[in-house]
């Protein structure tokens, strides 16, 4: 396989590349960047489409991904760049050894409707952080999908992608309006579970079995008064130690694996 080699920050490839930093660059172009090893690995093992893979020509190409290289049926195009080109296009302060281009996929919506779905829905989440965990931790218990709200960071912002940590590429990712879909989901046997701590019920009182979308806000100002119109019941994450509350991603957390563990062991 033939390799290009890019030197210049001012080729006109680099300039895109460059560009899709910005998020309406990357909703324009339908495209986004990932970066490292891991998840070049991911995208490919979940047959994204990848449409280049740019490694640092002094670093020299990744060993993990030499023989994929020679293997690789995605037709992706190999590129080799100087260590200027990989600083113009990744957002970090140390440039990876390795940025790839994807395109945007088409998430199925099939999941988010089913008769034992368990969904996690977003509403102005704004830490890719916590976006990126939450993703991951859905990935982990089991979920359906996960819905992305008004106001939630983009999902394919450098830092919320680096944050799945490649779990991203294994369930439906959906950006909507919750106000919308909300009532569809209701519509076909879903409940709308959100939290509060002024809850009359626990969280393992709840029977996770039957189909749920888990609400939940931003730790700052909680879900917007248009979602919590629409949840069906609110309840609480007991906490026996001093600390008030738990961050978004980590009262999530709890609440998927309480899931996972009424639904697979608890029978």
């Amino acid at each position: 396989m033939n390799h290009i080699y890019i030197g210049s920050p001012q080729n006109d490839k680099v300039k895109h590349w460059a560009s899709l930093m910005v998020k309406k660059n990357r909703d324009r172009e339908g495209q986004f960047i990932i970066e490292g090893v891991h998840l070049i690995q991911e995208a490919v093992k979940s047959e994204a489409a990848v449409l280049q893979i740019v490694y640092d020509e002094e670093r020299g190409m990744p060993a993990e991904l030499e023989v994929m290289a020679l293997t690789d049926k995605s037709n992706a195009e190999w590129i080799s760049a100087s260590r200027a080109v990989m600083g113009k296009c990744t957002g970090t302060d140390t440039p990876p050894p390795v940025f790839a281009v994807l395109r945007k996929p088409d998430m199925p919506m099939n999941k988010l409707f089913g008769s034992t779905s368990l969904v996690i829905a977003l509403d102005g989440v704004r830490d890719p952080g916590n976006v990126g965990t939450i993703i991951r931790s859905a990935d982990a218990a089991g979920a359906d999908a996960v819905v992305l709200g008004q106001g939630c960071v983009d999902l394919y912002n450098p830092k919320t992608v680096r944050s799945t940590m490649g779990s991203l590429f294994h369930l439906p990712i959906i950006q909507g309006d919750l106000t919308e879909m909300l009532p569809q989901a209701r519509a076909a046997g879903a409940k709308a579970i959100g939290t509060s701590l002024q809850a009359d019920h626990s969280c393992y009182g709840y029977d996770w079995r039957q189909p749920t979308w888990l609400l939940m806000g931003s730790e700052s100002e909680g879900l917007s008064p248009e979602v919590r119109a629409l949840v069906d019941e609110s309840v609480i994450i007991p906490m026996e130690g001093g600390a008030e509350s738990l961050n978004v991603a980590m009262a999530t957390t709890v609440l998927l694996f309480e899931a996972l563990r009424q639904r697979k062991f608890n029978k």
